[in-house]
């Protein structure tokens, strides 16, 4: 698995990608999601591309705390429709540039 590939992967994520928290964006880099999700990304890629079900499993998967960890909600359903749409833009992209 190529680190390099990862971080890129990851900052495109990173700066196209947001959770929208009561009309304020916070982008996943600075939340720091975004190498997670590159990370289980890359290999699906590397396999030929996902599917947006293959794309909102992995969302799914991933549980953000808020509140200081009182609160644990999957990552999709912090994401807006236009950045799960940014998402998959960004991986369509990555995929194409391999």
């Amino acid at each position: 698995m190529s680190s390099e590939a990862i971080e890129k992967l990851a900052a495109s994520i990173g700066e196209n990608v947001y959770i929208d928290v009561a009309k304020w964006h916070l982008y996943l880099s600075d939340a720091h999601l975004h190498t997670t999700l590159a990370e289980q990304f890359y290999p699906m890629l590397q396999k030929g591309g996902v599917s947006e079900s293959e794309v909102n499993t992995v969302l799914k998967g991933i549980k953000v705390k808020l509140g200081g960890g009182k609160v644990e909600l999957p990552l999709f359903d912090l994401l807006p429709m236009q950045s799960q749409v940014h998402l998959m833009d960004a991986l369509e992209e990555f995929q194409r540039d391999m």
